[in-house]
């Protein structure tokens, strides 16, 4: 795990000596999660709705061609409802994506690429509308996580960007029946 850490280090560092003789921006970034879990490939759980909130690098290496290193802390996990109540699992992580973004325009962006994530908390409930059975209960999930972002977005002239990823969990988050997370993302971002 130190090993990507140091990877994605040094990366940062080699856009770091490439922004000296390109454009490049960093800022504060944070919105809304749409997360789920995704079993065996098969199923899907419901959603859980949470936020995230982080920081950006961008340098461009061309007019239209820019990689992107973010830090963000993401809230993940599902929710599962029936008639007996709602399991919630609660699942927090940092995570490092690396994306290449396109700019076909000016102001429009499409983006794409890896991520790794470090779960830092987790968390189920059960809440069966009925106080006397509500339960908490830890399941020991996997630290590790990563997969492949999908995005796109608008960034204007000002550096405030809008934008929508969505996340496909390739990391299974327990061993039993592969599960992988899901995540919807809209973000609002602003450029230092």
């Amino acid at each position: 795990m130190k090993s990507i850490f140091k990877i994605v280090f040094l990366f940062t560092i080699a856009l770091t000596a490439n922004a000296q003789t390109t454009k490049s921006n960093a800022g504060l970034k944070g919105g809304y999660n749409l997360a789920a879990v995704s079993f065996d490939g098969d199923t899907e759980t419901g959603q859980r709705h949470a936020f995230h909130v982080g920081f950006y690098g961008e340098s461009f290496l061309s007019e239209s061609v820019a990689l992107q290193v973010e830090v963000l802390y993401s809230q993940q996990g599902y929710e599962l409802k029936d008639n007996g109540g709602t399991f919630t699992q609660k699942l927090d992580y940092v995570n490092l994506p690396l994306l290449l973004k396109i700019y076909p325009d000016e102001a429009f962006f499409l983006e794409a690429g890896p991520q790794v994530g470090l779960a830092v908390s987790h968390k189920e409930e059960f809440d069966s509308n009925f106080g006397l059975f509500d339960t908490s209960q830890e399941f020991e999930p996997q630290s590790f996580d990563w997969g492949v972002n999908f995005g796109a977005g608008f960034k204007t002239a000002s550096g405030v960007s809008l934008g929508v990823r969505y996340h496909l969990g390739l990391g299974s988050i327990y061993e039993e029946n592969n599960p992988q997370n899901r995540v919807w993302q809209f973000s609002l971002g602003f450029d230092f």
